[in-house]
């Protein structure tokens, strides 16, 4: 084995720079048997080895002081299957270039969460979701999946082939192996038309759940501080394609929810007071808007201002009552919250660790600004959303662990049991999976 892709261990930093870590080394192997010999030459000097994205993980779950690897050189689009409309690519391929790879080949993937930076292993192995009423996570339109394990086997697995690997694995938290290549189900592209629409509190509240059924995708933000929400509701278009003008789709995603946003977050967390009377004024000055694109243009949009995240699932059918809760809280405590309160759902699905596993779910989740003091905030709403059953996006912060997760999960027992199996010696942990997978 060469070491020409090795490289010298330096600091790394996730995207919100709330989580470091120093690994010994960093590899970036070019291929599947490179990769596995990094595995095994791991072993053979007794370090831990874990795989790292783009760092859009809010937890720690990537953070090693062992080998770090990096899947810059595992990219690419390796087959396409159009019989039986699927698409394997290779794990370190960002969902920009997959989207855009697909859009060439007139394809596209039925559901996604709302940006695209993450690579494909990073954004399935934590569970990465848009919001849909049928369609679920990006992780359960996997078809296959292919992983290097801890004696450096390449295992493959499908519903047909270690189907309990592919029940765990298609959200594996990096616990079960290095991800290598990814088989998703895709279908012919086709266009989403989206209906953003300002709309007060209660009436978002109150008609939750006749939104979410009329719609194929529904999604609402609600300004803390005011009764004010922005709704987004997606749904398929016999077109034809419509796309928000360039000036006009400027002003919206780049001027008013980036550019100008940023300035209202850095003054908010200079002057914590001023934030009311911000939440109240941007909050009215996103108006009414619809366009009609190809489904990535629709579902993702750039988020260039930093944060930090907590996100639970909790049942959908306690949604509002954990929401009016959250929003009880905020108005009684002396909490001002900068960020909008975000609200999605999703579909019950079969994979173990899914926090929508066995249950039709809806997320809610809270940010604040980078370098904004989080704690207090996202405790008290990790105490509303626990009251709720809430499962805690593996991604975002939390402060649960195995003994909570246990119960959380009825198939939690399946994930650590293939875990024992593919991997006794843990050369995949780190603390943060000692922590909610337990030793």
């Amino acid at each position: 084995m060469t070491d020409t892709y090795a490289r010298t261990a330096s600091t790394w930093r996730n995207w919100a720079g709330n989580v470091t870590a120093r690994p010994v080394r960093v590899e970036s192997p070019a291929s599947v048997d490179e990769l596995a010999e990094v595995v095994r030459r791991a072993s053979e000097d007794g370090l831990t080895v874990k795989p790292v994205g783009t760092g859009h993980s809010f937890t720690a779950a990537a953070a090693t002081d062992g080998v770090l690897v990096r899947p810059d050189l595992l990219t690419g689009i390796r087959a396409v299957d159009r019989e039986a409309m699927t698409v394997t690519v290779e794990a370190g391929t960002p969902l920009k270039r997959l989207n855009t790879a697909l859009a060439r080949e007139g394809l596209s993937l039925t559901n996604m969460g709302d940006i695209m930076e993450q690579t494909v292993a990073g954004a399935t192995s934590t569970g990465t979701h848009g919001t849909g009423r049928d369609s679920a996570s990006i992780s359960a339109q996997i078809r296959a999946l292919e992983l290097v394990t801890a004696d450096g086997t390449v295992l493959r697995c499908s519903a047909d082939e270690h189907p309990d690997v592919f029940a765990a694995a298609r959200i594996g938290l990096g616990a079960l192996g290095v991800v290598t290549a990814v088989t998703l189900a895709v279908e012919p592209v086709f266009l989403l038309t989206a209906r953003e629409e300002p709309m007060a509190f209660d009436r978002v509240t109150s008609d939750f759940d006749q939104l979410v059924a009329e719609n194929e995708h529904f999604e609402f933000y609600w300004f803390p501080h005011t009764g004010n929400c922005n709704t987004k509701r997606n749904n398929r278009s016999a077109g034809p394609a419509a796309p928000p003008g360039r000036v006009s789709g400027w002003i919206e995603d780049e001027l008013l929810s980036n550019g100008i946003f940023q300035v209202a977050c850095a003054v908010g967390r200079a002057v914590p007071a001023a934030i009311p009377s911000m939440a109240r004024i941007s909050s009215r000055a996103l108006s009414a808007r619809t366009y009609t694109d190809i489904p990535y243009k629709v579902f993702t949009s750039p988020r260039r201002v930093r944060f930090v995240e907590m996100e639970y699932a909790v049942p959908r059918e306690a949604a509002v009552d954990a929401l009016g809760e959250l929003k009880a809280m905020i108005e009684r405590s002396p909490l001002r919250v900068s960020f909008p309160v975000e609200v999605r759902t999703a579909p019950a699905d079969d994979m173990t660790l899914s926090t929508a596993s066995g249950r039709d779910s809806a997320y809610i989740a809270v940010h604040l600004y980078r370098g904004t003091p989080y704690q207090a905030y996202f405790t008290a709403v990790e105490r509303i959303m626990t009251g709720y059953d809430g499962r805690p996006h593996w991604g975002k912060i939390h402060t649960r662990d195995s003994g909570y997760l246990a119960g959380a999960y009825p198939r939690f027992g399946e994930f650590t049991a293939v875990r024992d199996r593919l991997d006794p010696d843990r050369l995949f942990a780190n603390d943060y999976l000692r922590r909610v997978l337990g030793e």
